[in-house]
């Protein structure tokens, strides 16, 4: 949501949104020091909140160096230093959205590195996979890092950005599998409702892109309505985009709704 103007606020609550979920993400250029981290993570745990709390929206969030400056093996390592110092924040749900970009050695270490920091520190994971022909050898190899660290409980991670080839892989593992709503890339919601119908809808949720590049942050409420139009009942319906979310999260002690 930094990347958003408050119109999609507006939006959001107009549409029925209860909450917004926002992992450490991309600048839309590579941040040069662990201070420009530091003030994003400020902007995360402290401004954001309350820009979104101006529109009755709860706000949580994520914290992590993403993989797509994860190549700066020196740089991440300062990143991962100042994480802890964030962790207590009200709205912090654990690390992510970890994993990787390029499949390459650097970002393999970094999200060991990730990895380890959540185990210790006891926090919920969001894994971010890689795009197109990257995603099948990434997700494999963000299983086969999370598998080995025996610390780490897959119910208590969710890999994210799956699609039709890589869903039966997180779920078959145990872990939580998310699929990441957008106009032009990654999973639209006739394809998202398509897995849904072939793999079921445990230990799955949808979530809308919103970021620096073509996204729409009403694409969850967007794919609810296709789900309608399929017959699918309400019940169905709102286990997906809302009971889903709310039960992974509630593995955090900070996440709780404000009751309605």
């Amino acid at each position: 949501m930094v990347s958003r103007t408050t119109d999609d606020y507006i939006k959001m609550v107009t549409a029925g949104c209860a909450a917004v979920c926002e992992p450490a993400f991309w600048a839309g250029f590579d941040r040069s020091s662990a201070q420009g981290f530091y003030d994003y993570f400020c902007q995360l745990t402290e401004h954001e909140p309350k820009r979104a709390a101006k529109f009755g929206l709860p706000h949580f969030t994520w914290l992590c160096i993403n993989p797509k400056e994860s190549e700066d093996v020196k740089l991440a390592e300062d990143v991962l230093a100042i994480i802890p110092q964030f962790l207590d924040k009200p709205n912090v749900l654990g690390i992510g959205e970890i994993g990787l970009n390029k499949n390459s050695r650097n970002e393999l270490k970094v999200l060991e590195m990730h990895v380890d920091l959540a185990a210790r520190h006891n926090q919920l994971i969001l894994v971010h996979t890689p795009h197109l022909e990257d995603k099948l050898k990434g997700t494999k190899l963000i299983i086969d890092v999370l598998k080995n660290d025996k610390r780490i409980q897959p119910e208590r991670c969710i890999i994210d950005h799956v699609e039709e080839h890589t869903a039966k892989l997180a779920h078959d593992a145990g872990f939580w599998a998310g699929m990441t709503l957008y106009p032009e890339t990654k999973c639209t919601a006739a394809r998202a409702i398509d897995i849904l119908e072939y793999y079921g809808t445990d230990r799955i949720w949808m979530n809308s892109a919103c970021d620096w590049g073509i996204s729409v942050p009403l694409a969850v409420p967007y794919a609810a309505l296709e789900m309608r139009k399929r017959g699918y009942s309400a019940d169905w319906i709102d286990k997906v985009v809302y009971q889903n979310p709310i039960a992974f999260m509630k593995q955090s002690p900070r996440f709780n709704l404000p009751e309605s």
